[in-house]
This record gives C-alpha cells, sequence and structure tokens, in this order.
C-alpha cells in the first residue's frame, strides 16, 4: 500500500511539474501587433511584414490591429493598459517620444517597457518636382516673405514629422500654416497644390521622387540618405536639428523577463529575414536592430533631444506629474 501511495505521490508530482511547465510556455495564443497609424501607410506596411515573419517565429499568429489616433497616443495608452503577458504588442517608432512630450498622453516613454528597435529612416521635407523652390533655402525666404500663407502637411500632431515640420520653420525664422493629414493623403494634396509642401516618413514619397513626381529639398538626419545623396541634411543648411524616426517594439510594463527575451529575439530575427531585408533595401530605409538595452540607452538620448527641440518650438507640453 505504501509503495502504491509512493507511487502515485510521484505521478501527481510529475503531472504537476509538467503543468507548471506547460503553463509557463510562451506564446500559448495568437498576440495582438498593434500599429499607431492607419492602413496603407509606411509603418502599416512594415509592421504588417515584420508581424508576419514574428508569426513564423514564434509558433503563433502576431496579429496586425491599425489603432490610430493623438499621434500614437490611442495605441500606446492602449498597450499601457492591457495585461502585461506578452500577447499586446506596439509597433512603437519615434511617437512614443513625440506623442508623450508634446502632451496627448499623461505619461512619458518609461510607461511601457521597450524590447527594442528595427529600423531607422530619415524625415524629408518634400514640395512638388516642378515647384518654384529649388531648395530649403528658396522656400525659407519665400515663407519669411510672406508669413502664414506656404502651407506644410505633416501626419499629426505630436508626430515626428510634426516635430521636424515646426523645428525646421522655426529655425529658418519662418511661419508656415500647418496642416494635419494622414499619410497617404499627404502626398496628393501637395501634387494638386493643396498644400506647398509636405513632411513625411522618408519612404511614403520616395517611389514619386524617383518618378520625377516630387522632390525632397531636406532631410532630418545628420547624415544624407544614399537613396537620396544630393539632399542636404538640416544641419549642412546651418540648422541644429538632427533626427531620425526610428521603429520598434514596446509591451506593457511588467511583462515577464522571459517574455520580453523571446520577443527581442523573434524581433531580431524577423528584422533579419530574408523578407524585411528586401523590403528594407527596396524603401531604402536603414535596418539597425537594437537589443532592449542598446535601445533604452537610444530612447533616452532622443528624449531629452526631443524634448529640448518642442521647448524651443513652443509645443512642449509633457503632462508628466511632477
Amino acid at each position: 500500500m505504501n509503495i502504491l501511495k509512493s507511487v502515485f505521490a510521484g505521478t501527481a508530482a510529475i503531472a504537476l511539474l509538467a503543468a507548471a511547465e506547460a503553463k509557463a510556455e510562451w506564446p500559448e495564443k495568437a498576440i495582438q501587433f498593434i500599429i499607431p497609424f492607419g492602413a496603407g501607410g509606411g509603418a502599416d506596411i512594415e509592421g504588417r511584414l515584420l508581424a508576419k515573419e514574428m508569426s513564423k517565429i514564434l509558433g503563433k499568429p502576431v496579429v496586425a490591429v491599425n489603432k490610430p489616433g493623438g499621434g500614437g497616443a490611442i495605441t500606446y495608452t492602449y498597450v499601457k493598459n492591457a495585461k502585461p503577458d506578452g500577447y499586446t504588442v506596439a509597433w512603437n517608432s519615434t511617437s512614443i517620444l513625440t506623442t508623450t512630450n508634446i502632451g496627448n498622453v499623461p505619461f512619458d516613454y518609461n510607461a511601457l517597457d521597450h524590447i527594442g528597435q528595427v529600423e531607422f529612416q530619415p524625415v524629408p521635407f518634400v514640395v512638388k518636382k516642378n515647384a518654384r523652390w529649388k531648395s530649403f533655402k528658396d522656400f525659407a525666404a519665400e515663407c519669411r516673405a510672406n508669413p502664414n500663407k506656404l502651407k506644410v502637411a505633416f501626419a499629426g500632431f505630436g508626430s515626428a514629422t510634426h516635430l521636424f515640420a515646426i523645428a525646421l520653420t522655426k529655425a529658418a525664422g519662418c511661419k508656415a500654416i500647418m496642416l494635419p493629414v494622414k499619410g497617404p493623403q499627404r502626398n496628393k494634396i501637395v501634387l494638386s497644390g493643396e498644400a506647398d509642401a509636405a513632411v513625411h516618413i522618408f519612404i511614403a514619397p520616395l517611389k514619386l521622387v524617383k518618378a520625377g513626381k516630387l522632390r525632397f529639398l531636406a532631410v532630418s538626419s545628420g547624415k544624407r540618405n544614399t537613396a537620396a545623396p544630393n539632399v542636404p541634411t538640416a544641419k549642412e543648411m546651418g540648422y541644429d536639428i538632427s533626427f531620425d524616426l526610428f521603429r520598434g517594439l514596446s509591451v506593457p510594463r511588467g511583462t515577464p523577463a522571459s517574455v520580453k527575451a523571446k520577443l527581442e529575439a523573434a524581433m531580431i530575427k524577423a528584422a533579419n529575414s530574408k523578407s524585411f531585408k528586401a523590403r528594407a533595401a527596396k524603401l531604402k530605409f536603414t535596418l539597425a536592430p537594437l537589443g532592449s538595452k542598446a535601445f533604452a540607452a537610444k530612447l533616452k538620448k532622443d528624449n531629452a533631444q526631443i524634448a529640448g527641440l518642442m521647448k524651443a518650438a513652443g509645443i512642449y507640453k509633457s503632462k508628466m506629474k511632477k
């Protein structure tokens, strides 16, 4: 009888151990991949491809869901308030810094845990190919001579495109009418003449630039982009502005370290996949995967820079409690 009890006890212990291990295995179900911007734009296209590659790696569907609004505020608030179990992931961008520093949300970027960076790209200032301005200096001169006449379109209040538009025009000493316009529409209104210029993510107008319909006048990066080698940077034109739009992953704060480690590994592997590398080469963004530690250092540095730019431009409105 004692032998039987021992056998049953051992079997029960093994069963409990197996159940605990099974419960700890992640992922067990589909993962929400929340995209802060609307369907059809660069963030959406890149995010969906990364999600597809991560699905293959993790063995469970990584389902892209668009939650646009507030320059990323809707997505980051949703993810911040989600259960920290690894099943809700934000496809972040520089908007995690701009939307928090402009006061669209009552928290800062540290309200989430950050998995890492996937890529970065410059933010260009775009006009029609046959526009009368052959350089940004020309545009700025007319803008100064005619305050609040020229129209510049950007993604939305609190976005990286908004920040660059404000910072660049302010640095040039001119005042333009700022028009918040969703991504796919910005090229159209520049081509139609409804807007004189637009500030974009790099890949969105690139095809039209190559087709001879649009023209870059400036880029936000510290270095020129190889896809537009003749386009000067803001710094080269004498303006103290230098930043890139990055993309990566964030999760609710308190997500288990083991889950974050798996997400980081899957993100980096997906970013280095053949299909994502091909997308990077085609769209001319810089593939630069960073793990959580390196990304944390980058976020800290970029956050200080963006807050400084916003304060200088008079648009810093952080709602963080002091």
